[in-house]
């Protein structure tokens, strides 16, 4: 597994691809899985929506709700509901609905990008969430003071789901309350996703090893 760690200020500074970018072409459809209470109109991922329309948004019967299972079979219609199996950019406890919905319900994820999961012990869902590498790549995005997950906790998450992690220093939740509005630096995980989950199936599932 291979860490990457930023400073809130080097989001401005790194060379991003954000004006519609090489998203738009892809052939892998993208679906927004968001978490508890859903993701408001600042968050990075409405942002994401609107400025691609393509993205898919998955839609929960009750925001509230800590009923992970109900939120995974949902999370799992909508990825069989895509015309092939899709991208997912999942926020906090999105991210665990949609790693119980690919290890447990079969949802033929093509990848993931998992930002700031909580911890599932904290929530009471503990049991109900899988510690097995994931069937796809992955990318599990974390912050040093994130007060939902522990650094440490996180690390030990992306080691069992073979996802590779990138922690941000002082994000917060990584979030619209941490600063994270357009998140043009999500978009090129998203991307580096895309293009890894391309050359994974290419090799017969063979996992591609990402570096910056």
């Amino acid at each position: 597994m291979r860490t990457h760690i930023f400073a809130p200020s080097q989001l401005l500074r790194r060379l991003l691809t954000t004006d519609r970018g090489p998203l738009e072409s892809t052939a892998a459809p993208v679906l927004i899985v968001p978490g508890l209470r859903d993701s408001g109109p600042e968050h990075w991922q409405s942002r994401w929506q609107a400025r691609h329309p393509s993205f898919r948004r998955v839609l929960q019967r009750d925001w509230t709700s800590r009923d992970l299972d109900a939120w995974s079979r949902t999370v799992a219609d909508a990825v069989r509901a895509q015309d092939a199996p899709p991208i997912v950019a999942a926020h906090s406890f999105g991210c665990l609905a949609v790693v119980r919905a690919a290890v447990i319900h079969g949802a033929d994820v093509r990848a993931a990008l998992l930002v700031a999961p909580p911890d599932p012990d904290r929530l009471g869902v503990g049991p109900l969430v899988p510690h097995e590498r994931l069937p796809f790549p992955s990318t599990l995005v974390a912050s040093t003071d994130d007060p939902w997950m522990k650094l440490v906790k996180a690390g030990a998450l992306a080691t069992a789901w073979g996802s590779r992690l990138v922690a941000y220093r002082n994000a917060g939740h990584v979030n619209a309350d941490s600063g994270f509005g357009d998140w043009p630096d999500g978009l090129r995980l998203l991307h580096e996703i895309e293009s890894g989950s391309r050359h994974s199936r290419a090799k017969g599932g063979t996992r591609l090893a990402f570096a910056t």
